[in-house]
């Protein structure tokens, strides 16, 4: 039975990914979150939740003990985050992450040039591509409501297709990358509508 511990719980892709982990899985999950008064508890026989901030190092490490995976979604300070993630990783000896990013990160997006609001997506990937863990960085499109599981990926390095994707078809990438061992292990990963109309 895989164990995932989701960082920014409380995030609209977080709370899509848990409903999904739930209903296809057998995982067991501890959701962690700043405020736990925001969030329920569903599946109590299966679901844990830990109140705290990513860069409470001792807190953090104390919910990575035992984890199979760190499923990051996160905003605000990410390299800050990024490195607290990383320590922690390393002193509860935790090795598979699974981090979320932004579309255009490394300039692949073809036409955009989106300068340094995107500084804090790139700081955070470029320090978890530097560490010795068994990562995947998600880079998605805008996200959109649609029931459709229906996606696409570019590898880093290659131009970024279509500028959306439903939280639905990320939700089932991560969980296919939380529950295979090493699918797109240290990889960077576009994710997007396959339309080719998108």
């Amino acid at each position: 039975m895989t164990r995932v511990l989701v960082l920014g719980a409380n995030g609209k892709l977080a709370r899509n990914t848990t409903r999904i982990l739930l209903e296809k899985t057998d995982a067991t999950l501890t959701l962690y979150l700043r405020r736990a008064s925001r969030i329920g508890k569903p599946a109590p026989q299966r679901v844990s939740i830990v109140e705290g901030d990513v860069l409470d190092q001792k807190t953090l490490t104390a919910a990575m003990r035992d984890q199979n995976v760190v499923y990051a979604n996160l905003a605000g300070d990410m390299a800050r985050q990024a490195r607290a993630i990383i320590d922690a990783m390393h002193t509860a000896g935790v090795k598979r992450l699974i981090f979320i990013s932004s579309m255009g990160i490394y300039g692949e997006v073809p036409g955009e040039r989106y300068r340094s609001v995107l500084d804090p997506y790139r700081d955070s990937a470029a320090l978890i591509e530097h560490s010795d863990l068994d990562y995947t960085i998600l880079r998605p499109g805008w996200f959109i409501n649609d029931d459709v599981v229906d996606y696409q990926i570019t590898q880093k390095g290659e131009p970024f297709r279509g500028h959306d994707v439903s939280l639905n078809s990320l939700s089932d990438l991560i969980v296919k990358l939380a529950t295979t061992p090493g699918l797109h292990s240290r990889s960077s990963l576009g994710v997007s509508r396959s339309d080719p109309l998108s």
